[in-house]
């Protein structure tokens, strides 16, 4: 998984995928931590995305998405403790609007 690449609707590459954070109570994926930018991994943001807004494409090899890069930019900012703050994902999950994958 680590490394797949992630398309716009349009079939742009956008990034690529890190690594994925699982919900440690249910076992679900709850994000694909995402790297925009960079070259050759230097320089890259890395930002949590939830899974929700990911779908495999079996023809380009990778998932696409309908994220914008102003969306990335404007969602909420991760401080000590996100991890483990519901509140940080349902504002996440509402900012990216995507139902929230612990209901």
């Amino acid at each position: 998984m680590n490394g797949t690449t992630v398309y716009s609707r349009d079939g742009t590459h956008i990034g690529s995928i890190d690594h994925l954070m699982i919900d440690k109570q249910s076992g679900k994926v709850a994000y694909a931590v995402m790297g925009f930018g960079g070259f050759l991994g230097l320089g890259e943001d890395h930002h949590p995305v939830p899974w929700g807004k990911l779908e495999y494409d079996t023809t380009k090899e990778g998932f696409v998405t309908d994220i914008t890069e102003e969306q990335v930019k404007g969602a909420p900012t991760r401080s000590d403790g996100w991890v483990t703050d519901r509140e940080w994902e349902r504002r996440t999950h509402e900012h990216y609007m995507v139902p929230n994958y612990w209901i």
